[in-house]
Protein backbone atom coordinates (compact mmCIF):
# COMPACT_ATOMS: atom_id res chain seq x y z
CA UNK A 1 0.00 0.00 0.00
CA UNK A 2 1.27 3.46 -0.91
CA UNK A 3 1.09 6.50 1.32
CA UNK A 4 -0.52 9.62 -0.06
CA UNK A 5 -0.06 13.20 1.10
CA UNK A 6 -2.92 15.68 0.92
CA UNK A 7 -3.75 19.22 1.98
CA UNK A 8 -7.06 20.34 3.44
CA UNK A 9 -7.82 24.05 3.13
CA UNK A 10 -10.41 25.75 5.29
CA UNK A 11 -11.18 29.17 3.88
CA UNK A 12 -13.49 30.58 6.52
CA UNK A 13 -12.84 32.45 9.73
CA UNK A 14 -11.77 30.01 12.44
CA UNK A 15 -12.54 31.18 15.96
CA UNK A 16 -10.02 30.12 18.61
CA UNK A 17 -10.75 29.23 22.22
CA UNK A 18 -8.57 32.07 23.51
CA UNK A 19 -10.66 34.72 21.73
CA UNK A 20 -8.51 35.31 18.67
CA UNK A 21 -9.14 33.86 15.22
CA UNK A 22 -7.48 32.73 12.02
CA UNK A 23 -8.72 33.91 8.62
CA UNK A 24 -8.48 30.28 7.56
CA UNK A 25 -6.01 27.41 7.78
CA UNK A 26 -4.65 24.35 6.05
CA UNK A 27 -3.81 20.91 7.36
CA UNK A 28 -1.31 18.61 5.70
CA UNK A 29 -2.34 14.98 6.14
CA UNK A 30 -1.13 11.52 5.14
CA UNK A 31 -3.25 8.48 4.33
CA UNK A 32 -2.42 4.80 3.95
CA UNK A 33 -4.82 2.09 2.78
CA UNK A 34 -8.26 2.49 1.25
CA UNK A 35 -11.56 3.64 2.65
CA UNK A 36 -14.04 0.77 2.31
CA UNK A 37 -17.51 1.06 0.84
CA UNK A 38 -19.10 1.36 4.28
CA UNK A 39 -16.56 4.06 5.24
CA UNK A 40 -16.11 2.40 8.64
CA UNK A 41 -12.52 1.12 8.54
CA UNK A 42 -10.86 4.39 9.57
CA UNK A 43 -7.95 4.51 11.99
CA UNK A 44 -7.07 8.11 12.91
CA UNK A 45 -3.64 8.81 14.40
CA UNK A 46 -2.85 11.92 16.47
CA UNK A 47 0.83 12.84 16.66
CA UNK A 48 2.89 14.12 19.59
CA UNK A 49 4.73 17.42 20.09
CA UNK A 50 7.35 17.17 17.35
CA UNK A 51 5.62 14.55 15.22
CA UNK A 52 4.41 14.89 11.64
CA UNK A 53 1.56 13.57 9.54
CA UNK A 54 3.84 10.75 8.34
CA UNK A 55 2.92 8.28 11.06
CA UNK A 56 4.96 5.50 9.41
CA UNK A 57 8.08 7.55 10.12
CA UNK A 58 7.69 7.48 13.90
CA UNK A 59 5.16 4.70 14.58
CA UNK A 60 5.58 2.47 11.55
CA UNK A 61 5.61 -0.77 13.52
CA UNK A 62 1.88 -0.47 14.25
CA UNK A 63 0.83 -0.15 10.62
CA UNK A 64 2.04 -3.34 8.97
CA UNK A 65 0.45 -6.59 7.88
CA UNK A 66 1.30 -8.19 11.24
CA UNK A 67 0.44 -5.10 13.28
CA UNK A 68 -2.89 -4.17 14.85
CA UNK A 69 -3.72 -1.84 11.94
CA UNK A 70 -3.11 -3.59 8.63
CA UNK A 71 -3.14 -1.12 5.70
CA UNK A 72 -4.76 -3.83 3.59
CA UNK A 73 -7.79 -3.68 5.89
CA UNK A 74 -7.76 -0.17 7.34
CA UNK A 75 -7.77 3.39 6.05
CA UNK A 76 -5.21 5.15 8.22
CA UNK A 77 -4.97 8.92 8.44
CA UNK A 78 -2.87 11.41 10.36
CA UNK A 79 -2.85 15.19 10.03
CA UNK A 80 -0.09 17.57 11.04
CA UNK A 81 -1.69 19.67 13.76
CA UNK A 82 -2.69 23.30 13.56
CA UNK A 83 0.38 25.23 14.70
CA UNK A 84 2.70 22.62 13.19
CA UNK A 85 5.64 23.03 10.84
CA UNK A 86 5.16 20.11 8.48
CA UNK A 87 2.74 21.66 6.03
CA UNK A 88 -0.09 22.79 8.30
CA UNK A 89 -0.78 26.41 9.20
CA UNK A 90 1.64 27.53 11.89
CA UNK A 91 3.82 30.43 12.99
CA UNK A 92 5.90 30.38 9.79
CA UNK A 93 2.82 30.44 7.56
CA UNK A 94 1.80 33.59 5.74
CA UNK A 95 -0.66 35.76 7.64
CA UNK A 96 -3.11 36.72 4.86
CA UNK A 97 -4.06 39.93 6.63
CA UNK A 98 -0.48 41.21 6.72
CA UNK A 99 1.03 39.33 3.75
CA UNK A 100 3.98 38.15 5.84
CA UNK A 101 4.65 35.23 8.19
CA UNK A 102 3.03 35.25 11.64
CA UNK A 103 6.23 34.53 13.58
CA UNK A 104 5.65 35.81 17.15
CA UNK A 105 2.14 37.00 16.28
CA UNK A 106 0.75 33.51 15.75
CA UNK A 107 -2.21 33.32 18.14
CA UNK A 108 -2.43 31.16 21.24
CA UNK A 109 -4.10 27.85 20.39
CA UNK A 110 -5.29 24.94 22.53
CA UNK A 111 -5.84 21.21 22.17
CA UNK A 112 -9.52 21.99 21.69
CA UNK A 113 -8.69 24.27 18.75
CA UNK A 114 -6.52 21.57 17.20
CA UNK A 115 -9.27 18.99 17.60
CA UNK A 116 -11.92 21.27 16.10
CA UNK A 117 -9.67 21.78 13.07
CA UNK A 118 -9.19 18.00 12.77
CA UNK A 119 -12.94 17.53 13.01
CA UNK A 120 -13.48 19.92 10.10
CA UNK A 121 -11.13 17.72 8.07
CA UNK A 122 -13.10 14.64 9.13
CA UNK A 123 -16.32 16.25 7.97
CA UNK A 124 -14.73 17.29 4.67
CA UNK A 125 -13.76 13.65 4.06
CA UNK A 126 -17.34 12.56 4.89
CA UNK A 127 -16.13 10.22 7.62
CA UNK A 128 -19.02 9.77 10.04
CA UNK A 129 -17.51 6.94 12.03
CA UNK A 130 -13.90 6.33 13.10
CA UNK A 131 -13.14 2.77 14.10
CA UNK A 132 -10.08 3.69 16.19
CA UNK A 133 -8.59 6.99 17.36
CA UNK A 134 -5.07 6.60 18.75
CA UNK A 135 -2.32 8.92 19.97
CA UNK A 136 0.37 9.36 22.59
CA UNK A 137 1.44 12.31 24.74
CA UNK A 138 0.09 15.50 23.11
CA UNK A 139 -1.54 13.12 20.63
CA UNK A 140 -3.26 11.32 23.50
CA UNK A 141 -4.53 14.63 24.84
CA UNK A 142 -6.11 15.23 21.43
CA UNK A 143 -7.67 11.76 21.52
CA UNK A 144 -9.40 12.50 24.82
CA UNK A 145 -10.60 15.96 23.84
CA UNK A 146 -11.94 14.76 20.49
CA UNK A 147 -13.75 11.78 22.03
CA UNK A 148 -15.46 14.20 24.43
CA UNK A 149 -16.26 16.73 21.72
CA UNK A 150 -17.71 14.13 19.31
CA UNK A 151 -18.69 11.09 21.40
CA UNK A 152 -20.80 9.50 18.65
CA UNK A 153 -17.97 9.41 16.09
CA UNK A 154 -15.45 7.07 17.69
CA UNK A 155 -15.90 3.35 18.18
CA UNK A 156 -12.57 2.81 19.98
CA UNK A 157 -10.00 5.19 21.43
CA UNK A 158 -6.47 4.43 22.59
CA UNK A 159 -4.97 7.32 24.58
CA UNK A 160 -1.34 6.58 25.46
CA UNK A 161 0.94 8.22 28.03
CA UNK A 162 -1.29 11.25 28.48
CA UNK A 163 -3.59 12.90 31.01
CA UNK A 164 -6.92 14.64 31.53
CA UNK A 165 -5.18 17.92 32.39
CA UNK A 166 -1.55 18.92 32.12
CA UNK A 167 0.16 18.79 35.50
CA UNK A 168 2.09 21.64 37.16
CA UNK A 169 5.15 19.38 36.79
CA UNK A 170 4.61 19.19 33.02
CA UNK A 171 3.97 22.92 32.75
CA UNK A 172 7.17 23.60 34.72
CA UNK A 173 9.23 21.49 32.32
CA UNK A 174 7.72 23.32 29.35
CA UNK A 175 8.29 26.72 30.93
CA UNK A 176 11.94 25.85 31.60
CA UNK A 177 12.28 25.02 27.91
CA UNK A 178 10.67 28.30 26.88
CA UNK A 179 13.00 30.17 29.24
CA UNK A 180 15.93 28.54 27.43
CA UNK A 181 14.49 29.76 24.13
CA UNK A 182 14.00 33.28 25.50
CA UNK A 183 17.65 33.33 26.61
CA UNK A 184 18.68 33.08 22.95
CA UNK A 185 19.09 36.71 21.79
CA UNK A 186 17.97 35.80 18.26
CA UNK A 187 14.55 34.70 19.53
CA UNK A 188 13.30 38.28 19.23
CA UNK A 189 13.89 38.27 15.48
CA UNK A 190 11.28 37.55 12.83
CA UNK A 191 13.29 34.90 11.06
CA UNK A 192 12.65 31.18 10.44
CA UNK A 193 15.83 30.26 12.34
CA UNK A 194 15.21 32.60 15.29
CA UNK A 195 15.96 31.06 18.67
CA UNK A 196 17.57 27.95 17.22
CA UNK A 197 20.30 27.73 19.89
CA UNK A 198 17.60 28.15 22.51
CA UNK A 199 15.66 25.34 20.87
CA UNK A 200 18.67 23.05 21.22
CA UNK A 201 18.86 23.81 24.94
CA UNK A 202 15.09 23.40 25.28
CA UNK A 203 15.22 19.98 23.67
CA UNK A 204 18.00 18.93 26.05
CA UNK A 205 15.81 19.93 28.98
CA UNK A 206 12.88 18.08 27.45
CA UNK A 207 14.91 14.89 27.02
CA UNK A 208 15.38 14.66 30.79
CA UNK A 209 11.60 14.48 31.16
CA UNK A 210 11.11 12.10 28.23
CA UNK A 211 13.58 9.60 29.67
CA UNK A 212 14.42 8.89 33.32
CA UNK A 213 17.32 8.20 35.67
CA UNK A 214 17.77 4.55 34.77
CA UNK A 215 17.64 5.26 31.02
CA UNK A 216 20.72 7.45 31.27
CA UNK A 217 22.37 5.07 33.72
CA UNK A 218 22.00 2.18 31.28
CA UNK A 219 22.73 4.00 28.01
CA UNK A 220 25.02 6.95 28.81
CA UNK A 221 27.33 5.75 31.58
CA UNK A 222 31.05 6.12 31.00
CA UNK A 223 33.03 3.08 29.90
CA UNK A 224 35.79 3.75 32.44
CA UNK A 225 36.52 5.78 35.56
CA UNK A 226 39.03 8.15 33.95
CA UNK A 227 36.71 10.63 32.23
CA UNK A 228 36.81 14.22 33.50
CA UNK A 229 35.09 16.00 30.56
CA UNK A 230 33.06 15.37 27.41
CA UNK A 231 30.86 12.84 29.14
CA UNK A 232 28.64 10.57 27.07
CA UNK A 233 25.55 12.06 28.71
CA UNK A 234 26.76 15.54 27.73
CA UNK A 235 27.33 14.67 24.09
CA UNK A 236 23.98 12.88 24.02
CA UNK A 237 22.17 16.05 25.12
CA UNK A 238 24.04 18.07 22.49
CA UNK A 239 23.16 15.48 19.85
CA UNK A 240 19.46 15.55 20.67
CA UNK A 241 19.36 19.35 20.48
CA UNK A 242 21.22 19.42 17.17
CA UNK A 243 19.00 16.71 15.69
CA UNK A 244 15.76 18.50 16.46
CA UNK A 245 17.07 21.88 15.26
CA UNK A 246 17.61 20.40 11.79
CA UNK A 247 14.00 19.30 11.35
CA UNK A 248 11.91 21.68 13.46
CA UNK A 249 11.51 25.37 14.17
CA UNK A 250 11.47 27.21 17.47
CA UNK A 251 8.17 28.99 16.86
CA UNK A 252 6.24 25.74 16.49
CA UNK A 253 7.99 24.22 19.51
CA UNK A 254 6.96 27.26 21.57
CA UNK A 255 3.39 27.18 20.25
CA UNK A 256 2.77 23.48 20.80
CA UNK A 257 4.37 23.47 24.26
CA UNK A 258 1.76 26.04 25.26
CA UNK A 259 -0.94 23.90 23.64
CA UNK A 260 0.09 21.06 25.91
CA UNK A 261 0.12 23.31 28.99
CA UNK A 262 -3.47 24.45 28.43
CA UNK A 263 -4.88 20.93 28.10
CA UNK A 264 -7.75 20.40 30.52
CA UNK A 265 -10.81 18.40 29.47
CA UNK A 266 -12.84 19.96 32.30
CA UNK A 267 -12.47 23.55 31.09
CA UNK A 268 -15.89 25.16 30.50
CA UNK A 269 -17.49 21.82 31.37
CA UNK A 270 -19.08 20.61 34.60
CA UNK A 271 -15.96 18.79 35.78
CA UNK A 272 -13.03 16.74 34.55
CA UNK A 273 -14.73 13.56 35.79
CA UNK A 274 -18.01 14.30 34.02
CA UNK A 275 -16.17 15.17 30.80
CA UNK A 276 -14.37 11.83 30.83
CA UNK A 277 -17.63 10.14 31.77
CA UNK A 278 -19.23 11.42 28.57
CA UNK A 279 -16.88 9.37 26.39
CA UNK A 280 -18.84 6.64 24.63
CA UNK A 281 -15.99 4.92 22.79
CA UNK A 282 -14.59 1.63 24.01
CA UNK A 283 -11.33 2.72 25.58
CA UNK A 284 -7.91 1.16 26.01
CA UNK A 285 -5.61 3.38 28.11
CA UNK A 286 -1.90 2.61 27.81
CA UNK A 287 0.71 3.65 30.35
CA UNK A 288 4.50 3.41 30.68
CA UNK A 289 5.63 2.38 34.16
CA UNK A 290 8.79 4.53 34.11
CA UNK A 291 7.16 7.69 32.71
CA UNK A 292 8.01 10.69 34.91
CA UNK A 293 6.39 13.31 32.66
CA UNK A 294 2.98 11.60 32.47
CA UNK A 295 3.22 9.21 35.45
CA UNK A 296 1.04 6.10 35.50
CA UNK A 297 -1.38 7.45 38.10
CA UNK A 298 -2.56 9.95 35.46
CA UNK A 299 -3.57 7.13 33.14
CA UNK A 300 -5.19 5.25 36.03
CA UNK A 301 -7.32 8.35 36.62
CA UNK A 302 -8.42 8.21 32.98
CA UNK A 303 -9.29 4.52 33.19
CA UNK A 304 -11.17 5.04 36.46
CA UNK A 305 -13.35 7.79 34.98
CA UNK A 306 -13.94 6.72 31.37
CA UNK A 307 -16.85 4.23 31.38
CA UNK A 308 -15.67 0.66 30.86
CA UNK A 309 -12.08 1.69 30.11
CA UNK A 310 -9.30 -0.88 30.25
CA UNK A 311 -5.81 0.04 31.51
CA UNK A 312 -2.60 -1.68 30.43
CA UNK A 313 0.85 -0.76 31.79
CA UNK A 314 3.98 -1.35 29.73
CA UNK A 315 7.30 -1.90 31.48
CA UNK A 316 10.04 0.11 29.76
CA UNK A 317 13.51 1.48 30.41
CA UNK A 318 12.74 4.52 28.27
CA UNK A 319 10.32 6.55 30.37
CA UNK A 320 7.81 8.69 28.49
CA UNK A 321 9.58 7.89 25.21
CA UNK A 322 8.57 4.27 25.76
CA UNK A 323 5.40 4.94 23.75
CA UNK A 324 7.63 5.61 20.72
CA UNK A 325 10.11 2.82 21.43
CA UNK A 326 8.18 -0.22 22.66
CA UNK A 327 6.61 -1.18 19.32
CA UNK A 328 6.41 -4.88 20.05
CA UNK A 329 4.69 -4.32 23.39
CA UNK A 330 2.23 -1.87 21.83
CA UNK A 331 1.47 -4.25 18.98
CA UNK A 332 0.91 -7.19 21.31
CA UNK A 333 -1.36 -5.33 23.72
CA UNK A 334 -3.46 -3.62 21.03
CA UNK A 335 -3.84 -6.80 18.98
CA UNK A 336 -4.89 -8.73 22.08
CA UNK A 337 -7.37 -5.99 22.98
CA UNK A 338 -9.10 -6.13 19.61
CA UNK A 339 -9.03 -9.90 19.51
CA UNK A 340 -10.81 -9.99 22.87
CA UNK A 341 -13.30 -7.30 21.85
CA UNK A 342 -14.30 -9.02 18.65
CA UNK A 343 -14.39 -12.50 20.17
CA UNK A 344 -16.86 -11.17 22.75
CA UNK A 345 -18.97 -9.68 19.95
CA UNK A 346 -19.06 -13.03 18.15
CA UNK A 347 -20.17 -14.77 21.34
Amino acid sequence: MEKHDHTFSYNQKFELEGGESLAGFQLKYTTLGRLNAERNNVVWVCHALTGSADFTDWWGGLFTADGPFDPAKHFIICANVLGGCYGSTGPLSLDPQRSKPYYHDFPLITVRDIVKALDLLRQELRIDRVQTLIGGSLGGQQVLEWAILQPEVFQHIIPISCNAWHSPWGVAFNEAQRMAIEADPTWKENDPRAGIQGLKAARAIGMISYRQYQTYQETQSEKNNETIDDFRASTYQQYQGDKLSKRFNTFTYWTLSKVMDSHNVGRKRTSIESALGSIKAKTLVLSIDSDILFPPHEQKFLADNIPGAQLEVISSLYGHDGFLVEFEHLKKIIKHYFKKIYSEVLV
